[in-house]
């Protein structure tokens, strides 16, 4: 009886968020921005997420000029489709009208080699990979061992050897991506202007200044405080309730 109950909860909050997704993307088209974001937000409620959803919730906020929630809603759309053009493309254009500018300083060496190497896929795309390449293995053993001729099971042999190696590396692009993806904590300033300390207490000098919009990473958490790291390699800490973390 409980499994028919859930089932029944399940499909009702499916029903609404699919009603509340197409209410959004009528009033978003009719330009009432703010009834849609309230739409597309009740979708949010009953915990059903999406690129799409996050996408067109960015277009809203964007519409608006509401700087940081169109940046940090792309940045949500882009957490759950990391290689989707069009949400890169639209928070690219969202960034622009950022007040901060702040350099990348970029990676080198093999550390950098091997981000790019593992940032080609999400990690689940890896682990299908991975999936891919161990039933082919189990195609080239059943050839190995049920094969009468040596050039065959020779073939197969090193069939076998490539694809042990081609398993070890995606799977171990699988456990860095993974690692990287726990460990970056991406966040969006949402206050107008935000003092970035030297210490986390108030009492402590000023380092710089951000403005909202802007990306940060999440490296430490001491009480209210957060020790944020810009993409030059600045850190210093800032409010919590100055932030709102993307993951």
């Amino acid at each position: 009886m409980k499994n028919i109950f859930y089932i029944l909860v399940l499909t009702t909050q499916v029903f609404f968020a699919q009603n509340g997704f197409e209410t959004g993307n009528d009033l978003y088209k009719a330009g009432k921005y703010e009834q849609a974001i309230d739409a597309y937000g009740s979708v949010l409620k009953t915990n059903q997420h999406s690129s799409e959803l996050y996408f067109n919730l960015g277009n809203c906020y964007y519409k608006l000029n509401k700087v940081a929630p169109a940046i940090y809603s792309y940045e949500k759309a882009l957490v759950l489709s990391p290689n989707d053009r069009e949400v890169a493309n639209n928070l690219r254009f969202a960034q622009k009208r950022t007040i901060d500018e702040v350099k990348v300083v970029p990676k080198v060496g093999f550390a950098k080699l091997l981000r790019d190497f593992t940032a080609i896929y999400h990690y689940n795309t890896w682990a299908w990979i991975a999936v891919g390449l161990a039933i082919s293995f189990l195609l080239a053993f059943l050839g190995y061992y049920f094969s009468e001729t040596t050039v065959v099971k020779r073939i197969s042999f090193f069939v076998m050897f490539a694809l042990v190696v081609f398993i070890f590396i995606v799977v171990a692009a699988a456990i860095f991506e993974k690692s990287h993806y726990d460990n970056e904590k991406p966040a969006i300033v949402f206050a107008e202007i935000a003092e970035v300390r030297s210490e986390p207490q108030k009492g402590s000098s000023v380092i710089f200044v951000l403005h909202e919009g802007t990306k940060v990473y999440v490296e430490e958490k001491v009480d209210n405080w957060k020790k944020v790291q810009l993409t030059d390699g600045t850190e210093g800490w800032i409010e919590n309730t100055a932030i709102k973390e993307v993951k």
